[in-house]
């Protein structure tokens, strides 16, 4: 499986949920090491420079994953909230979070990986409460349990990403159709 972080979800709290993909089946784990976490805060944008994470980051960021994705996950079932995936979005959310600066080039956000990690625990606040409730969408790949804000006109968007799941479903509906055209054909 790719290694690289993806950013298709529609939402930061959303993508980080997806750091651990294929939860059905293969379970691959984005956060193997604390380099990793820190280029997943990089690379989503959420701070622009972190303090270099040690494991104990990783834990406390896998929790709040986890706890968020099963938040997510009830909201868009319309299910009740665990009291335990509550209490370690919450927790995490009341911690300060990563504080944006206005500098002369910009905006510049530095953070420790618990600033950031409070920061998407606001975020997945924010997004289990407001108006995008509605459009969260579970990819329609099988294979991905990526959750997504559909915001696609006619709300009838059905992957997470083209590049990582529509074509490869495309592909293969295309692969079985010919396959079997070609079947029919040969009796």
């Amino acid at each position: 499986m790719n290694l690289d972080h993806v950013f298709v979800c529609g939402n930061p709290a959303l993508d980080f949920a997806a750091t651990l993909r294929a939860r059905r089946s293969l379970r691959f784990e984005m956060f193997v090491s604390p380099d990793r976490l820190d280029a997943w805060f990089l690379e989503s944008g959420i701070v622009d420079a972190i303090s270099p994470a040690e494991q104990a980051d990783v834990e406390e960021a896998k929790v709040l994953r986890e706890a968020v994705y099963e938040l997510v996950t009830a909201r868009r079932l319309e299910e009740e909230f665990s009291a335990r995936a509550l209490d370690a979005v919450n927790g995490t959310a009341r911690k300060p979070a990563a504080a944006p600066q206005l500098t002369h080039s910009g905006r510049w956000t530095e953070a420790t990986p618990g600033e950031a990690l409070s920061t998407i625990a606001r975020q997945a606040v924010e997004l289990l409460s407001g108006p995008d409730v509605p459009l969260l969408k579970e990819c329609g790949n099988p294979q991905c349990t990526r959750i997504y804000v559909d915001r696609s006109r006619g709300v009838r968007r059905q992957w997470c990403g083209m590049d990582s799941c529509g074509n490869k479903i495309k592909a293969a509906a295309y692969r079985a159709r010919k396959k079997s055209g070609q079947a029919a054909a040969s009796h």
